[in-house]
């Protein structure tokens, strides 16, 4: 939702703010007061291409900032500032730092719907109309989406195993040669995972076990041993405790090199097992060094690690396996990936059966809205067209697009190709209205969404906005008092007159409301007009 938006140097605005209601919003005022230049800021706001001459005649650059609420339970919302120099150079901030035009789109743009310029609808856009079909549908429709996903990604699987058995395959012979060797060499010497850095580790215990034994020993006999460094430690306990009978102070320093002397004695007992642990058997050290002479040479040969080894020898053995089984891996891949596309084309068929079900249901409601905003016969249809397969993807099998009937008679056509922007705004603002919650986006800004409507049109059409106010944030440009009563917040924009004229945009209510509703009525604040305006403000 747009919690707030500042417009500094834009076309005619030298500086302005608005803050939008939750609800309906409506800027209303003269033509030509620079309304448009309002939804030009939202543009590039949203991600839009910038244009140096949008910049305000005489300003060195335009800046457009904005809080908006993108997530429920942020309390802080999120900064927008984009920047966009007289000499065409533009610069983007979210949260006070630098994003790109791409990362403004993608984090904002999802969030506003600019409905009235056909270059900026997201209802013209094919691509997102499975999405909404999709998000309208509901359960029925994601839990076919899902199992088709799931399908999808397991023949993807399959055929990616069926490609690489059949590279297995097609090895020529000297590559074939080459993992028999492989295999052949590693097989010779049976190498178990984790074998070689056991022998890394103990190898060098065994290899110097005398060193060690007699290392162990005499550091022993020097601790236990006549005369060792136990019987001087002890000695000198006894010394200290008959002197602490004069002085306490020599006591503590006995107690001390007690406690050392404990632990010299530990370690000496540790010593004695250690030199017993070491069981010098020149067979098993002959053993172990050629055992790991065999596993060096294969890590010369195919490492630099064992781990590597490890993995040759699994290739080396997949392409001997895929040469000599005479084709039989090869058709159980194929056998797999045949089930494969059988049930993705099952589940497909249910995805597409889904949506066919609910397509007509959404079409029906949005037709009658169509006929609330006057429309006539006019009404929309879902063409749901089954892709090739090597064109499907995780939105589903079949392209999905909205089509418009402009009248009963008339064939269907695209809604890019609707030549009136308040004829698309309406169909736009028709979905918008079915589509309710499960549209995901939150702001909605319209823009010639009332050309060519009057009398019981307008009242229609104020009604069909406001009701879509409930579950969106509606901006709307207006030139119908209809439209501008049912507003939450009124905005009215004015142009001064002069050699460089500017544009302001303020909230008005009250008395200030009721003048700028009997101008839109009948272009006057007669009394009569202002009468009419105040029954319609029911105030």
């Amino acid at each position: 939702m747009l919690d707030e938006l500042h417009v500094r140097n834009v076309a005619l605005i030298r500086d302005a703010t608005i803050d939008p209601a939750p609800g309906l919003t409506v800027l209303t005022g003269e033509t030509g007061t620079g309304k448009s230049a309002l939804l030009s800021s939202i543009k590039l706001l949203v991600g839009e291409r910038a244009d140096a001459g949008a910049v305000r005649e005489g300003a060195d650059a335009l800046l457009v900032e904005a809080r908006l609420f993108l997530a429920d339970g942020d309390p802080d919302g999120t900064v927008v500032r984009r920047r966009v120099g007289a000499d065409g150079r533009g610069r983007v901030e979210v949260d006070g730092h630098m994003a790109s035009v791409r990362e403004l789109a993608a984090g904002v743009g999802f969030s506003i719907d600019l409905c009235g310029q056909h270059e900026h609808q997201r209802l013209l856009s094919v691509a997102t109309h499975v999405d909404m079909l999709d998000a309208w549908a509901g359960e029925d429709v994601a839990a076919a989406l899902a199992a088709y996903d799931e399908a999808l990604a397991a023949a993807k699987a399959a055929a990616d195993e069926l490609g690489r058995v059949r590279e297995a395959a097609r090895a020529s012979s000297e590559k074939l040669e080459d993992a028999q060797f492989a295999l052949r060499r590693i097989d010779e010497v049976k190498p178990e995972e984790g074998e070689y850095e056991a022998l890394e580790e103990r190898l060098p215990r065994f290899e110097h076990a005398e060193a060690l034994m007699s290392a162990a020993a005499g550091a022993r006999e020097a601790l236990t041993g006549d005369d060792g460094a136990c019987d001087a430690m002890s000695g000198a306990v006894q010394a200290l405790r008959g002197a602490s009978a004069y002085d306490q102070a020599l006591g503590t320093l006995a107690d001390r090199l007690e406690s050392s002397l404990i632990d010299v004695e530990d370690v000496s007992a540790e010593l004695r097992d250690y030199a017993d642990s070491m069981d010098f058997d020149p067979q098993e050290l002959a053993q172990m060094q050629s055992r790991m002479a065999q596993l060096q040479r294969l890590v010369r040969s195919f490492g630099p690690r064992m781990a590597d080894v490890l993995r040759r020898r699994e290739e080396a053995a997949e392409v001997v396996a895929a040469a000599s089984d005479g084709g039989e891996r090869e058709r159980r891949a194929k056998r797999a990936l045949e089930e494969a596309e059988a049930l993705l084309a099952k589940r497909a068929d249910a995805l597409d059966a889904a949506r066919a079900k609910a397509a007509p249901q959404l079409c029906r409601l949005v037709g009658q809205q169509m006929v609330k905003l006057e429309m006539g016969t006019a009404s929309i249809e879902v063409r749901q067209e089954r892709l090739p397969r090597s064109k499907w993807t995780r939105r589903g099998p079949s392209a999905v697009e909205f089509l418009y009937h402009p009248a009963a008679g008339l064939a269907a056509r695209p809604l890019r190709k609707i030549a009136s922007g308040g004829e698309v705004s309406r169909v736009m603002l028709a979905c918008k209205v079915v589509l309710g919650e499960s549209d995901q986006c939150d702001t909605l800004v319209f823009d010639e969404v009332d050309a060519g409507v009057g009398g019981a049109t307008a009242v229609a059409l104020a009604d069909v906005l406001a009701q879509l106010a409930r579950t969106h944030q509606v901006i709307v440009v207006t030139h119908l008092a209809q439209v501008a009563v049912r507003a939450d917040r009124h905005y009215l924009v004015q142009k001064s007159a002069g050699d460089l004229p500017e544009t302001t945009i303020r909230e008005i209510s009250g008395q200030e409301r009721v003048r700028e509703v009997a101008r839109m009525l009948s272009g006057d604040t007669s009394e009569a007009s202002l009468a009419h305006a105040r029954q319609m403000l029911g105030c």
